[in-house]
């Protein structure tokens, strides 16, 4: 049998199961709150797969080997420093988010904010300005896409058609149960494919071995080998290094990964979760190296085809293994695209059923309802704008597929870690973090990011001034998204410990209560 063939017997399998652990999620979905969280639900080790997985997505499978095809050996520092920042704004934050977060009933970051500052505008902004994670969504379906078109042999709109089938079918019946229970899954296949590319490329398999692998890099472009390569500003040097590192901080607490704190069943489990997950987040990268054995192996072909770099891990498996083998391996690619966009699904639905309609319509329009009715409203609301968010997404992702899976996801993923980074990360550790502080740390890094990721603020603005030098620096930096993340962090912070300085407490009361439930136990 061909390849299409064992790729559509491989993708039946795939979306049956998916489909049997939306239906098993369905069934232990008992309300709205649990749709939305799956609270107290789950076990570390499976919530740790599902966490790993879900911060992976299919950037690291699909972006990080097509950046790793180009650039070469310069791109492992995304690779392998992106899970060093997301754990360590986990360490920072998760007693906060998890303990707290429980204690006050928050189903969503945006009603977490709001909750821990009292403040409907800040839950609100959140909420709106989350919307810009649809990029994230995006990226992930073109992730799909590509994977499709290569495997199954799809036009490209059947390719988009498909993924947004496939996810629309699961997530819809089960919410966050769905999501954990399918990204747990996805996280084993991912972790066995990341670790039999680190074995492929240490062998050098398809390339005559590893030092006729790294040969012929070098003969190809010395430049693949280098620490460093000056080509682009992801890449070009130790203030790349600290940018990504800096960048993904806030990353695990966005709202389709941070939620996943509330799903733990055991407060004494939280250390084993942390570590499991820890481990799991530094395996998931090693799939990065695939982008040297492609290069090695395929040569510099692929940035003449549709797909371009992106396609670098499918089509090594293709080149390199039998077709039924290759189209197995492309369904743990798959896997990574799918268990990235079902959270995102879902965090997108609370935006509207939760955040806007429960918290603040419901209160001045349906009053009068009763709780189980208004629990109904809202899961009818969570289940109906989880399949709008898709389309969206479909549409979005349709119009933005020429551009590197990475970049496209940092588009969405960008603005959200800069606004992040005060209000959430400083105020897990200095409860002296105002109401008007973190409102304006909030905006002031989003703003900050989507003017200099839009070129609104440019640094050829001091060419010709004594701080030209500066002004040529800035410029090739501000088009490296992890650059412009890292400048709306910082601006985050300082705004909102300057205006919490200046501005009123919060009340004693509540902040002995979030005091209380970040303490040791």
């Amino acid at each position: 049998m061909g390849l299409y063939t064992w790729s559509w017997i491989f993708l039946g399998v795939y979306v049956t199961g998916m489909i049997g652990f939306g239906y098993l999620g369905s069934r232990r979905v008992a309300g709205a709150d649990d749709y939305a969280t799956a609270r107290r639900g789950y076990g570390p080790l499976l919530l740790a797969l599902a966490f790993a997985s879900t911060a992976a997505s299919g950037a690291t499978f699909l972006g990080l080997p097509g950046l790793t095809y180009t650039y070469g050996m310069s791109t492992l520092w995304i690779a392998f420093c992106y899970p060093i920042g997301i754990y360590i704004g986990i360490l920072i934050c998760q007693r906060t988010i998890g303990r707290y977060g429980n204690e006050a009933g928050a189903r969503s970051m945006p009603e977490f904010l709001g909750e821990r500052y009292q403040s409907e505008v800040l839950r609100i902004s959140a909420a709106l300005f989350s919307l810009i994670l649809l990029f994230y969504l995006a990226s992930q379906l073109v992730a799909g896409l590509v994977m499709f078109e290569m495997m199954l042999g799809v036009p490209q709109i059947w390719a988009l058609g498909i993924t947004t089938l496939v996810l629309l079918g699961y997530v819809t019946l089960g919410g966050a149960h769905s999501d954990i229970l399918t990204d747990g899954a996805q996280g084993l296949l991912m972790v066995g494919l990341a670790v039999a590319i680190a074995v492929l490329f240490v062998l050098g398999v398809g390339a005559g071995g590893f030092s006729n692998l790294i040969g012929n890099l070098g003969d190809q472009d010395p430049a693949l080998l280098d620490t460093f390569n000056p080509a682009d500003p992801t890449t070009a040097s130790w203030w790349s290094v600290i940018t990504v590192t800096v960048a993904h901080i806030p990353l695990g607490l966005l709202p389709h990964i941070g939620n996943k704190l509330w799903a733990l069943n055991d407060e004494r489990s939280r250390n084993r979760f942390l570590i499991m997950a820890f481990t799991f987040g530094f395996v998931l990268p090693a799939i990065t190296l695939g982008g040297f054995t492609a290069r090695a192996v395929l040569g510099d072909s692929l940035f003449a085809t549709p797909g371009g770099p992106n396609a670098a891990l499918p089509a090594l498996f293709i080149e390199i293994f039998p077709t039924w083998l290759a189209a197995l391996l492309g369904v743990g690619i798959l896997s990574a695209v799918m268990s990235t966009a079902d959270g995102l699904v879902i965090s997108t639905s609370q935006v509207f059923a939760n955040d806007i309609y429960r918290r603040s319509i419901a209160p001045r329009l349906h009053g009068h309802l009763s709780q189980e009715r208004l629990d109904r409203n809202v899961l009818t609301i969570s289940r109906a704008m989880t399949a709008f968010s898709i389309v969206g997404a479909a549409i979005l992702g349709w119009m933005t597929m020429d551009m590197n899976i990475v970049f496209l996801q940092w588009i969405g993923v960008g603005g959200f870690v800069a606004a992040l980074m005060g209000p959430l990360v400083v105020g897990s550790v200095w409860f002296g973090v105002t109401r008007a502080g973190a409102i304006s740390g909030f905006w002031s890094g989003a703003v900050t990011f989507v003017l200099i990721r839009g070129e609104i603020v440019r640094g050829e603005w001091l060419i010709g001034t004594a701080l030209e030098e500066f002004g040529r620096w800035f410029a090739f930096h501000a088009t490296n998204p992890y650059s412009a993340a890292t400048f709306g962090a910082a601006v985050s912070v300082i705004v909102t410990v300057a205006v919490s300085r200046q501005t009123a407490a919060l009340p004693g009361e509540h902040l002995s209560k979030v005091a209380a439930s970040t303490a040791a136990r």
